[in-house]
């Protein structure tokens, strides 16, 4: 099991066991580890010789779903930091402080949206000014692109059009395969994770792809491809997707340079 896996495990574990059915149609906690994970890389910061990143992380959500999260919210903010903290570790980035999160309600998202604003901040006992903006903008001012301190707004709306009471479709076990480098390589039960890590399932050599870069997996009724917060992001088809993209047999990924082609037998 990759190190991601495994970090996504335990905050399943913490938030998805016993209060499982809470999250099965609102914002999913593992949905806010990934999209924290790719903001602290899309606002990497370089001096001289290191790679600087946000410490500070603001996650907003809409009221309904921000109440999933009462009586466990501090224990699900320590267990997000430690997954970001590792994740900066992974990937040689530098932090001013451990990283911190926390939970905000804004009224003008819908059930199932979130917003996550991103700075780097001088640890208190540091005396040195803040590094970024003063105060994270609430997701009303999200743009296109996000410059360091503006909110990116996030949705699973594709997930939550699926009627609840409409019993999702048998997992397609084994008639999934990726051809990489003309190789054929299937698809398990559990999907696979794509990257340049040797500790991904299907590894990749180029420079371009992320460490951990993608996931396929089945999500109860779809195919889909999910970036894992890469730098370079996932191309399907010629598109760059957001998040989780369902996928067709025949569909081409691109990951860096390296093209992948997705069938279903």
């Amino acid at each position: 099991m990759s190190v991601l896996r495994s970090l996504e495990s335990k905050i399943a574990g913490l938030v998805e066991g016993a209060f499982g059915r809470a999250f099965r149609s609102e914002v999913r906690p593992v949905e806010i580890a990934r999209r924290l994970a790719r903001e602290m890389e899309e606002h990497k910061s370089l001096s001289l010789s290191r790679t600087y990143v946000p410490n500070d992380y603001s996650v907003y959500l809409s009221a309904r779903d921000h109440d999933r999260f009462a009586g466990y919210e501090e224990a699900l903010s320590h267990e997000l930091a430690g997954y970001l903290l590792e994740h900066a570790r992974r990937e040689r980035f530098s932090l001013l402080s451990r990283p911190q999160i926390s939970f905000h309600v804004d009224e003008r998202l819908r059930l199932g949206e979130f917003g996550i604003a991103a700075r780097a901040v001088s640890p208190p006992s540091g005396g040195s000014p803040q590094v970024a903006e003063a105060a994270p903008p609430s997701p009303a001012v999200a743009a296109a692109e996000s410059p360091s301190g503006h909110t990116m707004v996030y949705s699973s709306a594709r997930r939550l059009r699926r009627s609840p009471a409409t019993p999702a479709a048998p997992p397609l076990l084994t008639s999934a395969r990726l051809i990489v480098e003309g190789r054929r390589m299937r698809v398990g039960p559990g999907g696979v994770v794509i990257g340049r890590s040797r500790e991904c399932d299907i590894v990749l050599g180029d420079a371009n792809v992320s460490r951990r870069h993608a996931e396929i997996r089945h999500d109860g009724s779809d195919w889909v491809v999910a970036d894992l917060g890469s730098t370079n992001g996932v191309r399907v088809n010629g598109q760059r997707i957001e998040g989780a993209a369902p996928l067709s047999s025949g569909d081409v990924l691109v990951l860096g340079t390296d093209e992948l082609r997705f069938e279903l037998s």
